[in-house]
């Protein structure tokens, strides 16, 4: 297989000389030898520009897309989905503070403060079903629990609720819920807050949902039309084809593929990046399958109570039936007696 993405970034390393490398570093061979088949495999594919790097792997994301070091990159990407000119102000530490009475911290990915005193929380989850909108909705209230604080310290007597400014709540899901499977042609969910009435009322909480799979499935039919294609392109796609069309028709992501390359050739760091995306896949994977197994119990202590319901349902038929059944034969005896009456006058 011939490797495209070498001939645009020839700082990609050849299988040989990254084998050699690990082979003869004792710490890698080690971390190396404790990967399964597949793991090694999918990490020299990438290493090598045979595939492309997942940019969703977390690690990855931040790097790239971190706005501590390159802002403007997640600001382009902020405006178009939000539909409005983004500027990063401040980046906050992503542990927030407490819920209510919770024991546990909420952790979120990216976390910004926008130049209009908006916060966003920018999410990466690898399944959808792990994000519910419930979890949404905790995070959205932990950032306005941030923006309350902050701002009841800083105005102090002049406090006012009008202080406190919108909160974005931005999901990128690898894998789509079957709720969205159902919006096969949509791939950019965007909730807020609305009356039935048509009353306007500033409520602070949105919410964005991108399935990623789902907008593959539609890039296939129309192709990369516009700069959000291009983005949302460049953070779901590994195929060196795609990688190679992506940056011939949007030139401005040659420099993010450039960094990751150059991130790759620094064989120890980019393997303990890639050792603690395993550790959170295995983490999601295990918890995936709790919820699907609680699912699954759920679903059937519905089915048993309703052939519970059923059979009582039915037991109260038969009962009713036994009693006009009764009826029946105490009228059949009546007739019987008037008959013999009958016979003996």
């Amino acid at each position: 297989m011939s490797n495209g993405l070498k001939q645009y970034f020839p700082m990609i390393q050849t299988r040989e000389e990254l084998c050699k490398k690990i082979q003869t570093t004792p710490e890698l061979k080690f971390q190396f030898d404790s990967w399964d088949e597949s793991q090694q495999e999918e990490f020299l594919q990438f290493c090598t520009g045979m595939q492309g790097v997942k940019i969703l792997y977390d690690s990855f994301f931040k790097e790239i897309l971190n706005p501590d070091t390159a802002p403007s990159r997640l600001e382009e990407l902020l405006s178009l989905i939000l539909q409005r000119h983004i500027r990063i102000l401040h980046v906050l530490p992503n542990d927030s503070s407490r819920i209510a009475e919770e024991n546990a911290l909420l952790i979120m990915d990216i976390v910004v403060q926008l130049e209009d005193g908006s916060i966003a929380n920018i999410e990466v989850q690898k399944i959808g079903y792990s994000f519910p909108g419930q979890r949404s909705a905790c995070y959205s209230a932990d950032l306005l629990l941030r923006q309350y604080k902050r701002a009841k310290n800083e105005r102090k007597k002049k406090f006012s609720y009008r202080d406190i400014k919108s909160v974005y709540t931005i999901v990128f899901i690898e894998k789509s819920s079957g709720e969205m499977k159902r919006h096969k042609q949509d791939y950019v969910h965007h909730f807020c807050q609305k009356s039935d009435t048509g009353l306007h009322m500033e409520l602070l909480q949105e919410f964005v949902f991108i399935p990623l799979d789902i907008y593959r499935e539609t890039r296939h039919n129309k192709g990369i039309k516009n700069d959000l294609d291009a983005w949302l392109t460049f953070l779901s796609e590994d195929n060196p084809e795609i990688i190679v069309q992506l940056i011939k028709q949007y030139p401005k992501f040659i420099p993010m593929y450039r960094e990751i390359y150059e991130l790759c050739r620094n064989v120890e760091k980019v393997m303990g990046l890639f050792s603690k995306e395993l550790q959170i896949l295995d983490k999601n994977t295990v918890q995936y399958m709790i919820d699907q197994m609680q699912d699954t119990i759920d679903e059937q202590q519905s089915t048993i109570q309703e052939q519970q319901n059923t059979i009582k349902q039915k037991s109260e038929l038969l009962a009713s039936q036994e009693v006009l059944l009764q009826q029946k034969e105490s009228e059949l005896e009546q007739l019987k007696k008037q008959l013999e009456e009958q016979r003996n006058l």
